[in-house]
């Protein structure tokens, strides 16, 4: 899993960084064009591990202790004979101690998000490390190294056994800072701007055959609503701006430190490829590559944030060195969520829709194809379970567990099923629920009402169909769209009511 990778940045979905090794597993294995997040880091990370939506397992916006019903992953697969193992980001809030709570066996832990640079608050099996062997290297490299050698050490001691790995990075998500020698390769590739970075990432993603129809404006003046005031961000940065404004607009000083920005994030994922590759020479090494299957993800859409944390920035300082601080912000992380719309935060596509790429020699045979099946994290626990012809956990102390709201991909392996199912979001006042090919979704900050979608032709959510009053002399128009998007709000809200209250059963202190 990726953090706050944007929806093009792969070379497989258009985009222009170098990412070999994961085109590579795209090619020889499926992409999905449909597959959701939940639009943030720490709710997203909550679904993927217990196949619940975050609101039922308390680890949405306002976190409260996780449920005593509740399994993760590494408990659903551990009765079906599986070691579990897990490196890099956890931000699982309401569950802290990895092995003890969360039943890995292995755990290399990263806590410390505010440097890439720094060994600093990393936990080896929850405990603290004091001798740090890799001091000071790049957070995508440690995390990865930690992964080869939990896969070592199972190939020495557990051969017989199958195992679980879960690798979390916590790159692109900023501060935005790589190796030297990876920021020089994109150094000058981005002064033609976001806009025209947007449109060359489309036309890419129509030649591969990715059934957007149409692409979106480009969309000014958005950004987190947490980001800090422009002059704050002038005062530590020169020539930093908090919101995205045309191209042409910028001054030379904004357009080459904006450009420079897209180019360290661009080797940050760059470098995310580089270690993905190493895992797969190990598989290879192994004999393990053909009968491991192999998922890559994004927890969210590319991030429009402006802040500046932990030490803070030195203006004195290379941009993109473990003394720098520097974020994408809203410009650039609307081209690497290309064709859509916002960003992390948002359950507008942009915020929600994930690359994935599932690659399994063994197990897939209908290789370097698409699937447009909708699909959601919280599909993982039972698509692994189903692979692991296990059952899903039904109590833990003396709680009934509810049913999983997920449905296994196994069956898409072969080829695309029908997009008749419902998914549900809501983080932090925006919410979207998704039925079959229509989509309700409502920010808070953009006038507070609810929309309604086609996303069959509409992908890109440039329609709201609601503001559509009359077509083709039809008065019937805006009562039917109405009323569908009635119906789905009624719906939105008793699933909300639901989860919530699963949540609440069984509550247990962290």
């Amino acid at each position: 899993m990726a953090d706050d990778l944007g929806y093009s940045d792969l070379g497989c979905y258009g985009g222009e960084i170098n990412t070999p090794n994961l085109d590579k597993l795209a090619n020889h294995g499926l992409l999905f064009t449909q597959f959701y997040n939940t639009g943030r880091c720490w709710p997203t990370r909550s679904s993927l591990l217990t196949g619940y939506y975050p609101q039922q397992v308390n680890n949405d916006g306002q976190q409260a202790a996780f449920p005593k019903w509740g399994h993760l992953i590494s408990h659903q697969l551990k009765q079906a004979g599986y070691r579990n193992y897990h490196s890099g980001k956890w931000h699982v809030n309401n569950i802290e101690k990895v092995i003890e709570q969360g039943g890995f066996d292995r755990s290399f832990y990263v806590k410390q998000f505010n440097n890439h640079f720094s060994s600093s608050e990393q936990l080896l099996d929850d405990e603290p490390i004091t001798d740090v062997r890799q001091k000071d290297t790049y957070s995508t490299t440690t995390i990865t190294n930690y992964a080869i050698e939990f896969m070592q050490q199972h190939d020495q001691q557990h051969k017989k056994d199958p195992f679980f790995l879960y690798v979390a990075y916590i790159s692109p998500h900023f501060p935005l800072q790589a190796p030297q020698e990876e920021i020089d390769k994109y150094r000058y590739h981005y002064l033609q701007g976001w806009e025209t970075l947007r449109q060359q990432r489309f036309a890419r993603q129509q030649s591969l055959g990715f059934p957007f129809k149409e692409n979106t404006a480009f969309e000014y003046y958005v950004t987190a609503p947490w980001s800090w005031p422009e002059s704050a961000l002038q005062d530590s940065i020169s020539g930093e701006i908090r919101l995205a404004k045309p191209w042409n607009q910028l001054t030379g000083e904004q357009q080459f430190l904006q450009a420079t920005k897209m180019a360290i994030h661009a080797a940050m994922v760059d470098r995310i490829d580089q270690e993905v590759g190493r895992m797969l020479d190990h598989l290879r090494k192994s004999g393990e590559y053909d009968n491991t299957i192999i998922l890559f993800l994004s927890d969210n859409g590319a991030s429009a944030e402006q802040i500046i944390r932990g030490n803070g920035h030195d203006a004195n300082a290379p941009l993109g060195s473990a003394e720098s601080y520097l974020c994408l912000g809203p410009g650039f992380s609307t081209a690497s969520n290309t064709p859509f719309r916002r960003h992390k935060y948002w359950t507008h596509e942009g915020g929600i829709a994930t690359p994935l790429i599932i690659h399994w020699p063994a197990g897939i045979r209908d290789k370097g194809s698409m699937r447009h099946s909708m699909g959601h994290v919280i599909d993982f626990v039972p698509t692994f379970l189903e692979l692991a012809n296990a059952k899903p956990l039904k109590q833990r102390n003396g709680y009934q567990a509810p049913e999983l709201p997920g449905k296994s991909l196994v069956s898409i392996f072969e080829k695309d099923q029908p997009n008749d199912r419902e998914i549900y979001f809501s983080h932090s006042g925006n919410k979207a629920l998704r039925e079959g090919k229509w989509k309700a979704v409502i920010s808070s900050d953009i006038d507070g009402r609810w929309q309604l979608y086609n996303l069959e032709t509409d992908r890109t959510e440039t329609t709201n169909l609601t503001d559509n009053f009359y077509r083709f002399g039809d008065n019937s128009w805006k009562q039917r769209h109405s009323n569908q998007l009635e119906k789905m709000v009624s719906r939105w809200n008793e699933l909300d009511d639901l989860y919530n209250q699963q949540g609440k059963v069984g509550l247990q202190s962290k």
